[in-house]
C-alpha cells in the first residue's frame, strides 16, 4: 500500500533546511537538560519515573512483585514438604482420602482476597490512567509507516517527525559523504552529533521533537494512519496504540525537564525498529520561545505537512 499526503513528499533539501533550522532552536534546549528518559546498556527495570502516572504504575508493579514472590516461595515451599514428608519411603502406606473441606475453602477464600487487594490497588491507577483531563496542551499524534505525525490543534502547527537516518532525512551531502539508511558510520556519527544528539542516541534521535512544557497537563489525541502502531514513552507511563479509523487519548503531566524517548511498541511492519519518538520538557518560557519559532518555521514552508493522509492501493 502507498500512502497519499496531502502535500507532496518532501523535498530532501528542504527537509534538511527546516530540520537544521529547528535542532537550532531547540538542540541545545534539548541536551542542556538531563537525558532522563532513555534505556541504558545493561541495565534493568524501569525508567526512572517523570510522571505522577509513571510513579504510580511502578509503585503497583512492585507491590505485585511482593505478593507474586511470597506466593511463589510459599508454594515452592510446600511442593518441598510435600516430597519430604510423603515419599514412598517416608510414607510407606498413603492416606486414602476424597476431600478437605477446611483446606477447600481456605485455598478458595485466600486468592479471593488476594485479588481483592490487588483490585483495590490497581483500579485507582488504571481509572486515574483512562479518565483524562482537561488538557493545557492538545497534540494529535498519527502514526504512518514509518514515521510520526504532530499537530499542536490550538497552535495550528504541524511537522513530521523521522529517525535520523531514515530516508526522508538524508540529502545528497549524506550520501556523498559516506551516509547510508539506518546505517550507524561515520557519517551518521556527524548527522547524529550535528543534530544535538550522541553516538548512543542513534535509533532513538529523530529529526524533530515534541516540546512540551513542565508541570502542564498534555493530553495527545492517537491514530493511525495505515497499519496499527503505539505511542510510547516510558519514563511517563503511557502508551496508547494508534488505530486507523479511531482517535483514542492519553494523558501526562511531566514533573521534570529533560529529554525523553519512546519507539513504536506495535509491530507495524518492516521498519518497526525505526520508528523513535523524542519528547522534550522544557521550562514555559523555552517552550514559549520554541513555539513562536516553529510557527515561523512552518508558516514559512508553503507546502506545511497535513496530519491528513489518504491510503490508496497503488
Amino acid at each position: 500500500m502507498r500512502t497519499k499526503s496531502v502535500w507532496t513528499a518532501r523535498a530532501a533539501t528542504l527537509f534538511a533546511t527546516m530540520s537544521g533550522a529547528l535542532s537550532a532552536a531547540t538542540g541545545a534546549w534539548a541536551q542542556d537538560g538531563e537525558l532522563l528518559g532513555a534505556p541504558e546498556p545493561g541495565k534493568m527495570g524501569f525508567q526512572a519515573p517523570a510522571t505522577e502516572l509513571a510513579r504510580d504504575l511502578q509503585g503497583l508493579d512492585h507491590m505485585l512483585l511482593v505478593i507474586i514472590t511470597v506466593i511463589v516461595a510459599f508454594v515452592a515451599a510446600l511442593i518441598l514438604w510435600v516430597i519430604v514428608r510423603y515419599n514412598r519411603r517416608v510414607n510407606k502406606t498413603p492416606a486414602t482420602f476424597t476431600h478437605n473441606t477446611p483446606i477447600e475453602v481456605a485455598w478458595t477464600i485466600v486468592p479471593i482476597l488476594i485479588l481483592v487487594v490487588i483490585g483495590a490497588f490497581s483500579l485507582p491507577v488504571l481509572f486515574k490512567q483512562q479518565e483524562i483531563p482537561d488538557g493545557d496542551i492538545y497534540i494529535k499524534v498519527t502514526g504512518y509507516q514509518w514515521f510520526w505525525g504532530y499537530e499542536y490543534v490550538d497552535e495550528g502547527i504541524a511537522f513530521d517527525s523521522y529517525l535520523i537516518g531514515h530516508p526522508a532525512t538524508m540529502t545528497d551531502e549524506d550520501y556523498d559523504a559516506g551516509g547510508r539508511n539506518y546505517v550507524l558510520n561515520d557519517a551518521m556519527r556527524a548527522k547524529l552529533v550535528k543534530a544535538g544528539y550522541s553516538e548512543d542516541q542513534f535509533l532513538l534521535a529523530t529529526d524533530t521533537k515534541v516540546v512540551v512544557p513542565v508541570g502542564k497537563t498534555i493530553v495527545m489525541g492517537v491514530t493511525g494512519a495505515d497499519v496499527i502502531h503505539s505511542w510510547t514513552i516510558p519514563a511517563f507511563g503511557v502508551k496508547q496504540d494508534a488505530v486507523p479509523g479511531r482517535v483514542a487519548e492519553l494523558w501526562f503531566k511531566a514533573e521534570k525537564t529533560g529529554t525523553f524517548f519512546g519507539q513504536c511498541s506495535e509491530l507495524c511492519g518492516k521498519d518497526h525498529a525505526y520508528m523513535p519518538i523524542t519528547v522534550q520538557v522544557v521550562e514555559q518560557d523555552v517552550y514559549d520561545a520554541w513555539l513562536l519559532e516553529a510557527k515561523e518555521l512552518y508558516a514559512a514552508n508553503e507546502t506545511a505537512p497535513s496530519t491528513i493522509r489518504l491510503a490508496s492501493a497503488d
